[in-house]
């Protein structure tokens, strides 16, 4: 883990554009990746082209490659840049399409965002594309699984490295403050039946 703190933030802890001038221009990739969780049926639609919309990986590729170029449209700290590739490939399994970004520029500042965004947007038109077949989708284990380029060098995710609910501590039940502290929820239980309403006097 970085020693560096939030650089995003000033020394007042006022939201700020990190100053990227200093730095060097350098080839830098970023690669993530992203799942839809699906119904085996609805993969097998994917996989035959039988989808009522469409070419469901064609255009999600082409949304992803889109979102790559949008990024700092979105994410208001994140820097322009020049994007100069986007590749994005799909691997179908049983239950779930796994989204790959691989964003790629020579700038002063790294495309992890523009490969997040990539990936996010092509998991989102999955589903959109595939919502009518199959309502109870999940998208999930958006990561960045590499970087290159820059003062920090190399990254590369463990494959070991567990992802989503299983990376965090304790047991995940779907509520993230009862995951972080369990006694927060029955805490808020407790207060929430003891405040009862007063009674308006006659």
């Amino acid at each position: 883990m970085s020693d560096r703190g939030l650089t995003h933030l000033d020394p007042l802890g006022r939201a700020r554009m990190v100053d990227v001038t200093p730095k060097e221009v350098t080839h830098r990739r970023a690669i993530a990746r992203a799942r839809v969780y699906m119904q085996t049926e609805t993969s097998s639609l994917v996989a035959r082209g039988a989808i009522s919309k469409g070419d469901v990986l064609a255009v999600a590729r082409v949304a992803g490659i889109q979102a790559a170029k949008r990024a700092p449209d979105l994410i208001p700290l994140c820097h322009p840049l020049l994007v100069g590739s986007v590749f994005i490939n799909f691997r179908i399994e049983d239950r779930f399409i796994e989204v790959e970004a691989q964003v790629e520029t020579v700038d002063r500042t790294g495309v992890e965002m523009e490969a997040l965004t990539a990936a996010s947007v092509a998991a989102l038109t999955i589903y959109d594309m595939c919502k009518s077949s199959d309502r109870s989708m999940v998208i999930g284990d958006v990561t960045l699984w590499e970087k290159t380029g820059g003062r920090s060098g190399l990254y590369r995710r463990d494959p070991l490295e567990p992802l989503g609910a299983d990376a965090l501590p304790g047991d995940f039940d779907g509520s993230l403050v009862a995951t972080l502290d369990p006694d927060l929820d029955a805490d808020l239980d407790a207060d929430l039946a003891g405040d009862e309403p007063e009674e308006l006097e006659a």
